[in-house]
């Protein structure tokens, strides 16, 4: 699989939710909520952008407390973790706001324990060093911040990533597999899929497989015939190539 990255409509729609918060009024709301439900493509695209424009990239843990997240924080930044809370707060403030540094929170749903207390630590520092934070949670989480206004006042705009759509498999599939896909293999994928970046990846992966064991330049429909391209676990059925 080519290591290539696809630029879909959620990607796309990611780079709007930026451009929202570059041009924000209020510096105060430099806050990006991503949501979505699993296999969207969520994670995938705020780590490359991350990577992309040097942002910090934190995984949120179910214990987290402020003082563990900041701990987390500063070591992510190679800033001295030692001391208390603080003492870390204001090294990372202070290395943040200097070089302007984003920050990324994925999993951001475990941060809702104890009134929140994590992500107001989180508000803090954005408020101080007025840098782009993107939050990234599940479909839900949207509600459980709108609980706290103190914090969803801060965010500046709201992505939500969906299904990939049939043009997103197809480009996915030109750009990333090693063999040429047809169009009415893609189109199986989208389906069995169901939009799912991450067993629309599974399934590339699996055609690769099949294309190189019979030596196929391309790959179609039918020579995946009554094969199971992605696994949906929870289904009654395997959803099998018609």
């Amino acid at each position: 699989m080519k290591p290539l990255f696809v630029k879909t409509a959620n990607y796309k729609r990611f780079q709007e939710g930026l451009a929202a918060v570059d041009g924000r009024g209020a510096q105060e709301s430099s806050l990006l909520l991503i949501t979505g439900e699993a296999g969207y493509g969520k994670s995938a695209t705020v780590d490359r952008w991350a990577v992309e424009v040097g942002a910090a990239y934190l995984r949120a843990k179910t214990d987290w407390t402020p003082h563990y997240f900041l701990t987390e924080l500063a070591e992510n930044l190679k800033v001295d973790p030692t001391g208390r809370s603080k003492q870390i707060f204001a090294r990372v403030s202070g290395y943040l706001g200097r070089h302007q540094t984003p920050l990324v929170i994925d999993e951001v749903d475990h941060c809702m324990r104890n009134n929140a207390q994590v992500l107001e630590a989180v508000r803090d520092l954005s408020d101080l060093t007025e840098v782009t934070v993107v939050l990234v949670g599940m479909e839900k989480v949207q509600s459980k911040i709108s609980r706290h206004l103190q914090i969803s006042s801060r965010i500046a705009h709201v992505v939500t990533f969906g299904p990939a759509t049939k043009e997103d498999v197809m480009m996915t599939c030109a750009q990333k597999c090693d063999v040429k896909v047809a169009q009415d293999l893609a189109l199986e994928i989208h389906r069995q899929s169901k939009g799912r970046m991450r067993e629309i990846m599974n399934a590339i992966a699996l055609i690769e497989r099949e294309a190189n064991l019979n030596s196929l330049e391309e790959i179609t429909l039918k020579d995946m015939a009554g094969r199971e391209l992605t696994l949906d676990w929870q289904g009654a059925r395997p959803r099998r190539s018609r």
